[in-house]
């Protein structure tokens, strides 16, 4: 199945009444331990990247890695640019391919971040590719960026932002966290309010420190997206580290490698299963 755009997975996943993981990528190996995750769970899923880590590849052999891949699969997957800081990061990804965006805006004062994205929602109308946008500081360390802000979002603001600024999907700061060195405190009760407001579905950033029974309720509350990299990434250096450790002369790069995929792929494949209480088989 080809890649399909946010829009179409959005409707998968209210049709399947599932949460869609979007897992973040970095190089090759990450990339096709994801997709075979995702095929083998036959759950619509998301596979992303932000700017931070494209600088590795480059936006197009993201594109081409990741349609290679999807033409032979069964399970719908979209291509995500996650937290894009700036306008040209958003345009450089949707011209390379890309089927949803996300432009980040959380920094910048509320009215600048209503413009911000409206500029960035007004650009990917004409290639039929959904927007999603942040309202609210998550705190945590992201890639290289460390936040110390946690400012959760302010309900009676949604609304008004989501209508204003024309996204299609919002990222929430609900007590959720980037990284695994915080510990989240999902406030389910802040949640259900915006929940209840929000004109469009919710997404939720730092989905590897929080517990899978968790993430399950958010499916009551309008949460359609969950984001998820330290995991993978723990995984993958693991993986690495210990092939050295075990032998420090090793020279066999693609036996390295292909147990780095292999440990992605089962940590993608189990985070599926559990988030959408379907039994693990594996």
């Amino acid at each position: 199945m080809p890649l399909v755009d946010g829009f179409t997975l959005l409707e998968f996943i209210k049709e399947k009444n599932v949460i869609a993981g979007a897992f973040n990528t970095t190089n090759l190996e990450t990339t096709v331990g994801i997709l075979r995750a995702i095929e083998e769970s036959e759950v619509p899923s998301i596979i992303q990247v932000a700017p931070t880590n494209v600088t590795l590849s480059g936006y197009e052999y993201i594109v081409d890695m990741v349609k290679r891949y999807t033409e032979k699969m069964d399970t719908p997957v979209s291509l995500h640019l996650d937290h894009g800081k700036r306008y040209e990061d958003v345009k450089k990804a949707i011209r390379a391919g890309f089927t949803s965006v996300m432009i980040d805006g959380a920094a910048l004062p509320y009215e600048e971040n209503i413009k911000f994205t409206k500029r960035a929602v007004d650009f990917a109308k004409s290639y039929h590719i959904p927007v999603e946008a942040e309202l609210g500081a998550i705190l945590g360390k992201e890639d290289d960026h460390v936040s110390e802000v946690d400012a959760k979002t302010n309900p009676d603001q949604v609304r008004d932002f989501v209508l204003r600024s024309g996204c299609h999907m919002l990222a929430v700061s609900i007590g959720n966290v980037h990284g695994l060195s915080e510990q989240p405190r999902i406030d389910f009760d802040l949640l259900e309010k915006i929940s209840l407001i929000s004109p469009v579905p919710l997404v939720i950033h730092g989905g590897s420190g929080i517990p899978d029974d968790q993430i399950r309720k958010m499916r009551e509350y309008n949460v359609a997206k969950i984001n998820i990299a330290s995991d993978l990434r723990h995984s993958y250096i693991s993986s690495v580290g210990n092939a050295y450790n075990s032998n420090p002369q090793e020279a066999n790069l693609i036996k390295v490698l292909t147990g780095a995929e292999e440990s992605v792929y089962e940590t993608v494949y189990k985070k599926i299963m559990n988030m959408n209480c379907v039994e693990v088989v594996k």
